[in-house]
């Protein structure tokens, strides 16, 4: 995601790229080819002149030459202009039509970024006033601090102060307002060219200088904290650069300002350096607007975070040192510089090689999220100046998101080159309780120097009754603080015994058990030691938050002399968030679908409609069937020459319950024709009558025609979570087939996808746009893609239908776009099987991304059952065929059913081969565990069939049906040695 003040990268490149890089054996075949191409110039003159020919045959010739080589040329730089244009269209357009795109306001380019032109116009108005008062902060306050600073500036003065007439203007104002409900944050794009002039003259030195002309342009961060009940609403105003602001002062006199002692050793550039460190974090300017507040925590606040950074490796860097004059590409000596803010890290420089190895690691402190970037700047090292190899920009919001982040970044203004980091997010935990796991990883780490464990926050703030100096002065005191081999340093307050310094510092702490803080008050002169002061940081693992916030009292001192000190330690934590989900919340109607099965079986008596001799002779039809529903149509296929045409094919649809109960089944039977298809009858269905019936068997009068009907099959079937019932469904399905080639499905899938987190960033270094596409079999889905993040969320349900759940494979492929892969995931489905109620409800690894790559998923499998169990035994070769019966029923009516089972043994239709089962009242599912036995050999029965039907019993008054389903099996086709049961 592009940060807020980011310029758009916009370039001034030609049409076609020219190659700097050109081989040493392509530059000599050059410079050869130069020279023929003289010589063949010159030799027509030569021979014009030897055989004596007019010179005007020459010019002519020359002329024509000329002429015609110059149409080539325009011919060739068209052609590859556009073919140019052709291959790099969108760079085209990006960055040349719209160049302009640079010198427009931030709100335009960034749509969150509101314009704010009324505070302009304030501005504008106000500005005379505004001059008038930093008119007198300089002459009654800022000089006077500046004359006791030094005894070189004690006659320094403001001789002239104005600000001139442009006014500071605000391109665009940008608030967050979703971190904390304590505070307001507003990022405020300032541009400032104005005409101001301030000379100061130092009379000591004669020195006359000042500045003519500012021009500032940056992102100023303001956060209005703590709010509060009382006026004036807001105890503080906090300001600062997040990043380093272009400052451009044009300086008069400049030359005699540096010829004073003590300012001698600067330059211009380090004077621009000092006064724009000063603007940026973690420096803060803190103005409070209510008593008692701790400026000192406002001015320095703990840090979000910590990002550990490993510089590991470079790759295909651009080669800067040449031989003989660039005629031999040489190497190039890699270092790398980065840089968060004023945090500036220098690596090893590598000795030629374009592919250098840093394995280096640095820690950063990160104050503020979003808006802190990671720059990354690689140089080759040279005597004299060192050369650009490229760079690169990471906005540090992303590695919070992601936590962590192991990628490679493409380095942008050279024309190749890119930088291998991994990229750390490090908590900050108030509790000791992780540390010894932080101490153990530590331990186990390979660098030379271990990573922190945690960090340290001394906030100092006052001191009261300091010694005096020799000669009963007061002394000008500051302090030094220590941290094993680190020390910082506060101001200095000038000529007090009780000062208020309000001044905050950090520090990286490897083992917080062993190491002190050494607390030194001296005077100004670092000579004249005031107190001292160590804590170990031992006693702090044991305090309450990790935090101690009190009077100390100083040693070496006065009895009295005591300093207020606020110490806070955090370990820090390398972990996921705590906040990420371990499960996934689908909606309520995730996986609320229904299958409905249609088995279109036959037709008869329908119309003739290929007549022959003008309808004199009645011929055939060739029918089909058009089944709608759902919005989706499925056709059967067409049957020559045929008033009974029997299909015998199967369709499933997939469709949501709540929907299902207004929808209807259209059916329509057509005679296929060369020009147009000649009408048979149609008629409709209730999904509804369907659902409540769940299983229909049952022939369909034909409408809109005079005769016609059709025989289906409807069921709506069940889903279970039982998987016993998997191995008969899939057992049942192996002895069915059908004309389209269609296997019943055994089962219904469905995936819900809800987010993932820790993806790569793109090759460009930005957050992806990530989409997800599902994969089962032949049958895919896509996800929406979603918005710029590495931690995307989708919250998309998906189902499928599958025949066999013990071989099928689904795999989620994620990408940039539909573009660059992020990861995919390959899940058998019978890892589902195993899983509890056959559900999987978890986080999953990625596979082709990053280590902490995951997915979290919700699959789950539900078992379509249908049919009935029957089971045939028998006990010897030679003995009778044993049955018992146990069917499994479905709703007839919403009154329940009255079940029984009777069947025969085909073909004889006698009493001898005639059974009956006993009525189960009001059961859906009856079990009747009943046992019949009939007197047959094996042989012999082998050549019966047995007729199933399963009825319901109703009085002979009563208009429901009987019949609730047949089934008819071939005894030859069963193993009546081993039995069979199944649905």
């Amino acid at each position: 995601m592009p940060t807020a003040d980011a310029e758009p990268s916009i370039g001034t490149e030609p049409l076609a790229p020219v190659s700097e890089n050109q081989p040493q054996g392509e530059r000599a075949v050059s410079v050869l080819w130069s020279f023929g191409k003289c010589l063949g110039a010159l030799l027509p003159v030569y021979l014009a002149g030897y055989y004596g020919f007019s010179v005007t045959i020459v010019l002519f010739g020359l002329v024509i030459y000329m002429g015609w080589k110059h149409g080539r040329q325009g011919k060739v730089m068209r052609l590859k202009s556009a073919m140019y244009l052709l291959e790099n269209e969108k760079e085209f357009t990006t960055q040349t039509v719209f160049r302009a795109k640079r010198d427009l306001p931030p709100w335009v380019n960034f749509p969150d970024v509101e314009k704010v032109e009324w505070v302009n116009k304030i501005l504008q108005q106000a500005w005379p006033f505004i001059g008038q008062y930093l008119e007198k902060l300089l002459v009654e306050i800022v000089a006077p601090a500046i004359r006791t600073s030094s005894i070189h500036l004690q006659t320094l003065s403001f001789t002239k102060v104005n600000i001139g007439d442009k006014a500071l203007k605000v391109a665009g104002v940008k608030a967050h307002t979703e971190n904390d409900k304590r505070q307001v944050m507003l990022d405020l794009y300032l541009s400032y060219a104005g005409d101001v002039e301030i000379n100061v003259e130092i009379k000591k030195y004669f020195c006359k200088a000042g500045v003519k002309g500012v021009q500032l342009h940056g992102m100023l961060r303001v956060i209005l904290e703590p709010l509060i009940g009382n006026v004036p609403l807001v105890g503080a105003v906090t300001m600062f650069f997040i990043r380093r602001p272009k400052l451009d002062i044009n300086w008069t006199g400049l030359t005699n300002l540096l010829d004073i002692p003590g300012l001698n050793a600067m330059s211009d550039t380090m004077i621009m350096d000092a006064i724009a460190s000063h603007l940026v974090l973690p420096n803060r300017l803190t103005i409070p607007l209510v008593a008692d507040l701790h400026v000192a925590q406002l001015r320095s606040p703990l840090p979000r975070g910590v990002v550990r950074i490993h510089l590991l490796e470079a790759e295909e860097l651009t080669a800067k040192d040449t031989v003989i004059k660039g005629l031999i590409d040489g190497k190039s000596d890699p270092y790398a510089v980065l840089r968060v803010g004023t945090q500036i890290f220098t690596s090893h420089h590598v000795d030629s090689n374009l592919n250098p190895q840093w394995r280096e690691m640095y820690e950063v402190i990160v104050h503020e999220v979003p808006g802190q970037e990671l720059e990354v700047e690689v140089f080759d090292k040279d005597p004299d100046q060192d050369d650009f190899l490229g760079r690169v920009k990471i906005d540090l919001d992303i590695v919070k998101k992601a936590r962590v982040v192991d990628d490679w970044f493409d380095l942008r203004d050279v024309a190749s080159g890119s930088v291998h980091l991994r990229l750390e997010w490090l908590s900050l935990l108030s509790s000791a309780d992780r540390l010894s796991e932080v101490r153990l990883e530590q331990s186990l780490t390979k660098m030379v120097e271990p990573p922190s464990a945690a960090i340290l926050a001394v906030y100092l703030d006052q001191a009261y009754q300091l010694p005096m100096r020799k000669g009963n002065k007061d002394p000008s005191p500051m302090v030094q603080i220590s941290v094993q081999d680190k020390t910082k340093e506060s101001k200095t307050c000038y000529g007090t015994t009780s000062p208020v310094w309000e001044d905050a510092f950090t520090f990286f702490i490897k083992d917080p058990h062993k190491q002190n803080i050494d607390i030194q008050v001296k005077d100004d002169d670092r000579a004249l030691r005031l107190g001292s002061l160590k804590i170990p940081l031992a006693r702090l693992v044991g305090m309450p938050e990790l935090t101690m916030d009190q009077w100390f009292q100083l040693e070496n001192s006065g009895s009295a002399s005591r300093i207020f000190i606020k110490i806070v330690l955090r370990v820090l934590w390398l972990s996921d968030d705590p906040t990420r989900p371990q499960n996934t919340t689908p909606d309520p109607e995730f996986g609320t679908e229904g299958v409905l099965r249609i088995h279109l079986v036959e037709a008869q008596n329908l119309i003739a409609k290929d007549n022959f001799m003008g309808g004199m002779m009645k011929g055939k039809s060739d029918p089909y069937v058009k089944i709608r529903v759902g919005g989706i149509t499925f056709r059967s296929h067409t049957i020559k020459e045929n008033l009974n045409p029997v299909w015998n094919e199967l369709y499933e649809v997939l469709s949501l319950l709540k929907v299902s109960l207004s929808q209807e089944i259209q059916f329509e039977l057509f005679d296929k024709d060369i020009d147009q298809d000649d009408f048979l009858g149609r008629f409709k269905l209730s999904l509804q009558d369907i659902i409540s019936a769940q299983y229909t068997d049952t022939w369909y009068t034909l409408n809109d025609v005079k005769s016609g009907r059709v025989h289906l099959m409807l069921e709506w079937l069940p889903r279970v979570s039982d998987l016993s019932r998997l191995e008969q469904i899939l057992l049942h399905q192996s002895l069915q087939s059908f004309q389209n080639k269609v296997v019943p499905s055994a089962a219904l899938v469905f995936v819900y996808v809800e987010r993932a987190h820790g993806l790569p960033l793109k090759k460009s270094g930005k957050e992806p746009k990530v989409g997800a596409e599902i994969i089962l079999k032949n049958v895919s889905y896509r996800s929406k893609i979603s918005e710029r993040s590495t931690s995307p969320r989708w919250d998309e349900g998906f189902h499928f239908l599958v025949s066999d759940p013990r071989s099928e494979i689904l795999t989620v492929k994620l990408s940039h776009s539909w573009g660059q892969a992020l990861g995919s995931l390959t899940l058998p489905l019978k890892e589902v099987l195993a899983e509890t109620d056959l559900v999987l409800d978890r986080w999953l690894n990625l596979d082709g991304a990053l280590p902490e790559s995951q997915i979290l998923l919700r699959v789950v499998l539900k078992v379509l059952q249908t049919g009935c169990l029957f089971s045939l035994l028998s006990d010897n070769p030679n003995s009778a065929g044993q049955v018992k019966l146990t069917i499994a029923l479905v709703a007839r009516s919403k009154d329940g059913a009255d079940p029984y089972v009777s069947f025969i043994l085909l073909p004889d239709k006698k009493a001898t081969t005639k059974r009956k089962t006993a009525t189960k009242k009001k059961d859906l599912s009856p079990e009747f565990n009943e046992r019949f036995d009939f007197d047959l050999s094996l042989e012999e029965s082998s050549q019966r069939r047995l007729d199933l039907s399963v009825k319901n019993s109703v009085s002979f008054i009563s208009r429901e049906k009987e019949l609730i389903g047949k089934l008819q099996l071939d005894l030859d086709q069963i193993d009546l040695k081993t039995g069979v049961t199944q649905w």
